[in-house]
Parts: C-alpha cells; structure tokens; sequence
C-alpha cells in the first residue's frame, strides 16, 4: 500500500486516505471504527483473509498461520502520540505488519512493560497469546496490517477478549 499520510490531516481525512487504498486492493471493508481514542480500525471480510495474507504477510503462508478457521484481517490506525493499552489476550496471538510508519511497540512476558522498540515500514512483528504488548503511535500516524491467530475454534477471539493493565484513556 502506498499511503500518503500528511502530519496536518485530520482523522477524518486519514481515514478516507487509507479506506480509498484498502479498496484500491479490492479488500472487503465490514466495519469501520474512527471512534477509538488512539486512532481506529478497519475490519477485513474474513473470506479474504487469504488474500490479506497474501498482500501484507508474503513469507508466512495461510497453514502455517492459521490455527483455527478464522483469521480477522484488520488494518490499525494509530493516532500521532497515542497509546494502545497495555494488553494480552487469553484466546488470540497477533501478527502486525507495519504498512505506514514508523510506530513503537512494547512487549513482555510480564506485566512489566519492555523496552520501547521503534518499527519501520515493512517490519513484522508477532505476539503469542498471553503475550503483553501495546502499540505506540510516535511523530506521525501509523498504518498496521494485524491478522489474530485465534486459539480456540469453539469461542474465537473479539474486542471482549482484551486484558488491559493499563490505559491511558480510562478503559
């Protein structure tokens, strides 16, 4: 994706920016989310899942990603400055590529938060389920492609499935 993002656009105006080259690759958008207080999400149709694969993760392929039969392919929109919370989750990894940065990352094993590692466009990280982690935006707005891993097919992961240790927005 080739994202031009400029530090004087608004949410509103990155949101179009990004939804316009999400459909340019002719990815499915079901649900769109500008709401969330460090930036947002796009949800993926999850019968492209393949193709997302395929796009933002080229040297993974979709057997030995997949571990249930569900993948959820989003793009994360992280806002200049803003924080994830300091998270895990009991029924998903995660899988993020950077398509616009750059962007921090922090993770850890513990409920201590790790070190702050600086990701770059094209990096790819990966977080197993129970794995601490948040996502930082820094100077300017950051694009991810996250796939979920969910780890038990009877009750996928959702939104519900989020331990917060900390938040800076109070959730």
């Amino acid at each position: 994706m080739n994202i031009k993002i400029e530090d004087k656009d608004s949410k509103a105006i990155v949101f179009d920016k990004i939804r316009t080259e999400i459909e340019k690759h002719n990815f499915s958008i079901i649900n769109e989310d500008q709401t969330r207080p460090w930036g947002g999400f796009f949800v993926i149709e999850e019968s492209q899942a393949s193709d997302f694969i395929t796009k933002f993760f080229p040297h993974l392929k979709l057997d030995e990603v997949q571990i249930t039969n569900k993948l959820s392919p989003k793009i994360l929109v992280v806002a200049p400055e803003k924080r994830l919370s300091w998270q895990y989750h009991f029924r998903r990894a995660e899988i993020w590529k950077v398509v616009e940065g750059p962007v921090g990352v922090k993770i850890s094993d513990t409920d201590e938060e790790g070190e702050l590692k600086t990701l770059q466009n094209g990096d790819f990280i990966q977080m197993d389920k129970g794995e601490r982690h948040r996502l930082i935006g820094l100077d300017s707005w950051g694009v991810i492609a996250e796939i979920w891993q969910h780890t038990d097919q009877d009750n996928p992961s959702d939104e519900d499935d989020i331990v917060r240790l900390q938040d800076d927005f109070g959730r």
